[in-house]
């Protein structure tokens, strides 16, 4: 999943997409460990997409606290 198709997306699916990419992530790490895993990138793919949805979120966040600021003043 790319950055713009993040974007698009509501906070509240971006949270579900990161909860699903990090049990994905678990369970991969699990069968890694078990010596069962087919496809090691996804391992990689998995980290950059949470990483992705954890940094659209937070600039989100960071906007909305200078939006909360410049009310202030």
């Amino acid at each position: 999943m790319k950055v713009k198709e993040i974007r698009e997306l509501s906070n509240e699916e971006i949270n579900a997409k990161l909860k699903e990419s990090k049990e994905e992530l678990f369970n991969l790490r699990f069968s890694s460990a078990m010596g069962n895993l087919e496809k090691p990138s996804r391992l990689r793919e998995l980290r950059h997409q949470v990483a992705r949805l954890k940094t659209v979120l937070k600039e989100r966040e960071n906007e909305e606290k200078a939006v909360n600021a410049s009310k202030a003043d």
